[in-house]
């Protein structure tokens, strides 16, 4: 029995093309097993396979947070705004906003936090958190406390949905208050949005 030592395997003809794979270890072994697209020289990687079985690397992954605190209009619908972007491993998210990239549409993991704080103790009337999809609602969270008025509640909603290429989700909170400026609080304790294809 014969044994073939090579760090990279190209499958494809055309050096100088991007429709080739290689199949290669990095420069410095590390246990892994690679797949990447474009010649053998400079690969580019999307999935490899270590100890713990396959690790696809090269879909969608965002995670957005805040680091000041938003003030909304009271019963106003309005989008929050993420001024700290976490992870972002496809280079798709922009003005708080993720957009599937050409070539990824499928099942996606969808999460989303918000804190809301309405100032003052029995103030908080109605909270609804909705994650939107190309301008409409998909998903939401609703508190009524319109009997018996608070002061702040917390949003979480996970999901699974079916995305297409060139879906774009965002998030968009109301307050209703009896007086003041509703505030969506700042920390990723408290206010988070992610994503992740799973499928």
């Amino acid at each position: 029995m014969s044994t073939v030592k090579s760090k990279k395997l190209q499958v494809g003809t055309d050096a100088s093309a991007s429709n080739n794979f290689t199949i290669y270890q990095p420069a410095t072994p590390d246990g892994t097993l690679r797949i990447g697209v474009g010649n053998a020289d400079s690969p580019t990687e999307v999935a490899r396979f270590d100890s713990g079985g396959y690790k696809e690397t090269s879909s969608p992954m965002f995670m957005l947070s805040n680091t000041s605190n938003q003030n909304i209009s009271d019963a106003v619908t309005t989008k929050v705004v993420f001024d700290d972007v976490t992870y972002d491993r496809t280079n798709n998210v922009s003005d708080s906003k993720f957009t599937v990239p050409t070539g990824f549409g499928g099942i996606y993991l969808i999460n989303a936090n918000i804190r809301v704080d309405s100032g003052a103790n029995s103030n908080l009337r109605i909270s609804n958190m909705q994650v939107w999809l190309n301008g409409g609602s998909i998903q939401r969270s609703y508190f009524y406390f319109i009997d018996n008025p608070i002061r702040a509640c917390h949003h979480t909603v996970s999901f699974m949905y079916e995305l297409s290429d060139g879906d774009e989700l965002e998030v968009y909170q109301y307050a209703d208050v009896l007086s003041g400026t509703p505030v969506i609080n700042s920390t990723k304790l408290y206010t988070q949005f992610s994503g992740y294809k799973i499928g």
